[in-house]
């Protein structure tokens, strides 16, 4: 189970680098008159130069003698005095109260976001979202395809070394790819719509002109929305019929050891699932669940809050005052619960779209006999020998020790 408690280990760095990504620390960089340095008594606690000088250069500047400063009745000035107030909170205290979300407000709208008038954080998770998120993860998937075109310059395709048999083994059953075809094809499908959704206004809206793009985005959004179930079920499919094979062993040790003959020559022994595509599973199973339960959490929106718990779990571990950051939001308005979301969803299907990539060279022109797996789902012997010889024996050996079958009396 090491291999289950790796990638859990991994999808929470992650996630705490999202949350991490969302607060920016006051370091020593900030320069004199930080956050919690800066004198307001002049203005009676309000905004002073210092804060707005900050802002403009992009440094922290701590809200919290604003956030609470919305309205105290047993300060404010009567209504016939100068500047005076109406109930006891003048008009800048109510809008600091609204964006906030420190007002008692009443809506005729109903729901766990109607109350909510203005969303402080939203412009981060704008510029976050249209600029090193999309930055990023362009250069990963680009970056990923450019390195397996040189490897595949530098190795070349994996040939099958010995002679061939013309004999072939059943590698999987009309079941097993039908589950694999599923989810692989919900899949191509999601990445392609949802690289539309996130990345459409900034390279085909120039491309196509706004209408074109907005019937485009339209389709990609209702098909987005619909194959999810298909990827899903796919990747359920996979998980119940292949989990058993895929718990890591000692064999997997040894496979890593030789490059799993991906480099040099000679093939490590390996069962029905080698350590590479032990790795490629549990990477499925556990990035493609985390995207499944936050696309979920987008298509019912504001019904599975999902990252306010999160963060309490990570505040309780200690790591992110650890690291500096001090302790992350846990009271988080609905739409901020869904902002979290979507960059959540995109990191990790950045990431899975690129160890998919890797998966997709290994099974089409980066190995000789491995489309078959998927394909007919026969294999030559020979290469399954090569790739799976230990897999190889353990079918050999229960043919062999299954019952012939009766010949008919003559």
């Amino acid at each position: 189970m090491r291999g289950i408690r790796s990638f859990s280990t991994i999808t929470f760095i992650l996630l705490t680098a999202l949350a991490l990504l969302s607060t920016s620390p006051v370091s020593a960089q900030d320069g004199p008159g930080t956050a919690s340095e800066i004198d307001r008594s002049a203005t009676g606690g309000a905004t002073t130069l210092q804060d707005i000088l900050r802002r403009q250069e992009g440094l922290k500047v701590d809200n919290a003698y604003r956030s609470t400063d919305t309205g105290d009745a047993e300060r404010a000035k009567d209504i016939s005095e100068q500047l005076g107030t109406r109930g006891g909170t003048s008009t800048p205290e109510m809008w600091r109260g609204v964006r906030f979300n420190e007002a008692d407000i009443s809506t005729q709208i109903r729901g766990p976001a109607a109350s909510v008038l203005v969303q402080d954080r939203g412009m981060w998770w704008l510029d976050f979202r249209r600029g090193p998120l999309i930055t990023y993860g362009g250069l990963l998937l680009v970056g990923t395809i450019v390195l397996l075109a040189i490897f595949y310059l530098l190795r070349g395709r994996v040939r099958i070394e010995g002679d061939k048999t013309g004999r072939t083994i059943e590698r999987f059953k009309m079941v097993e790819r039908f589950g694999h075809w599923l989810l692989a094809g919900s899949f191509v499908l999601l990445g392609l719509t949802g690289l539309i959704s996130l990345m459409g206004r900034k390279f085909l809206i120039p491309t196509f002109g706004h209408e074109p793009y907005a019937w485009i985005a339209g389709y990609s959004k209702w098909i987005h929305n619909n194959v999810s179930w298909a990827f899903i079920i796919g990747l359920v499919m996979i998980f119940v019929m292949w989990v058993v094979h895929n718990l890591p062993d000692r064999t997997d040790i040894h496979w890593l050891a030789k490059g799993g003959g991906l480099f040099g020559n000679g093939h490590p022994p390996a069962k029905k699932f080698n350590a590479g595509q032990k790795l490629i599973f549990w990477s499925t199973i556990i990035l493609g669940g985390s995207i499944a339960v936050s696309g979920i959490s987008m298509l019912f929106p504001f019904e599975m809050p999902l990252f306010a718990k999160t963060f309490g779990l990570l505040n309780s571990s200690g790591l992110p005052e650890l690291v500096g950051y001090g302790t992350l939001p846990e009271a988080l308005t609905p739409q901020e619960e869904m902002q979290f979301a979507q960059l959540w969803h995109a990191i990790v299907s950045f990431v899975l779209m690129a160890i998919i990539l890797a998966h997709i060279y290994i099974g089409s022109i980066g190995m000789e006999g491995a489309f078959d797996a998927m394909g007919s789902g026969d294999v030559e012997e020979q290469w399954a020998r090569e790739h799976h010889s230990l897999w190889v024996d353990d079918v050999k050996s229960r043919e062999a020790k299954a019952p012939h079958r009766a010949t008919p009396a003559e």
